[in-house]
């Protein structure tokens, strides 16, 4: 009979760790064993590792070709109709995930703070769940444009407390938001490669807020630090902020701060 040995978090002795893990290893080997969890874990951390490398390679998160630039953005909301409108709005100017949107409640959303409190996910199969990390539950501020385009919505919403329902008042698929709300704004504003819609999914809504939060204000942005930003966009680790967006972040040498800083040296 073969036994399957399953870890729960342990904390071990750092002079025994090495000797157990070799044993668990010894044991697979023989066949003791079904599953040699330690060299699995291995293998999902390396794996990781090799997505990482593969996402370097691939280069970095462009304005106008991943990212939607300002103009476009505004093309897109001009182009925006029925209920779609509200809610790729809402996805432009907060930020949330896709599956943030699909399950978010009214209860969630605060009209007279001007803020939606993040506290559960509607997965792809419509079932509704806890936010994808500890860090994705938030509360993320909106300006008077999102506040009043969602209460011009709120009456107009099919019953229930979904934000963005179906019309039966269910959960929306991912793919028809995209397939009737995001495209069709984007072929009718000719935002377009080859004519097809330039971005193919909400994320590049995301992106986009997160370069709008990082952006320096001169420019039309918030200018945000790195930390305001990972929690904005309910990242679980700054890293992950940093390895996807860093590159937007003002630099330190740019010309005209540089040009500023002379001036102010030597007068």
């Amino acid at each position: 009979m073969r036994l399957e040995i399953r870890l729960d978090p342990i904390v071990f002795f750092p002079n025994k760790a090495s000797a157990f893990f070799s044993n668990v290893a010894d044991a697979h080997d023989r066949g003791d064993v079904a599953q040699n969890v330690v060299h699995e874990r291995r293998r999902r951390r390396d794996k990781g590792k090799e997505r990482q490398a593969q996402r370097r390679q691939k280069g970095k998160l462009k304005i106008g070709v991943h990212i939607p630039s300002p103009g476009e953005i505004r093309q897109i909301i001009a182009n925006l109709k029925g209920r779609w409108r509200p809610l790729l709005i809402t996805a432009t100017f907060t930020g949330l995930r896709a599956s943030e949107l699909r399950g978010l409640r009214w209860s969630d959303v605060d009209l007279k703070a001007n803020e939606v409190h993040v506290r559960q996910r509607a997965d792809r199969y419509k079932k509704i769940g806890k936010p994808k990390s500890a860090a994705g539950e938030r509360v993320v501020p909106f300006g008077k444009f999102v506040a009043n385009t969602l209460r011009d919505w709120k009456p107009a919403c099919p019953p229930g407390d979904l934000v963005f329902p179906n019309a039966s008042g269910g959960i929306e698929a991912h793919s028809v938001i995209v397939a009737h709300g995001l495209i069709p704004a984007q072929l009718a504003a000719g935002i377009t490669v080859n004519g097809k819609a330039k971005y193919t999914g909400l994320h590049a809504l995301r992106h986009f807020y997160a370069s709008w939060c990082i952006n320096r204000p001169a420019l039309g942005g918030l200018g945000l630090d790195p930390k305001a930003v990972q929690e904005r966009l309910g990242h679980s680790s700054i890293t992950m902020t940093m390895d996807v967006y860093g590159h937007l972040f003002p630099r330190g040498d740019d010309a005209e701060e540089l040009d500023a800083a002379e001036l102010s040296l030597v007068g």
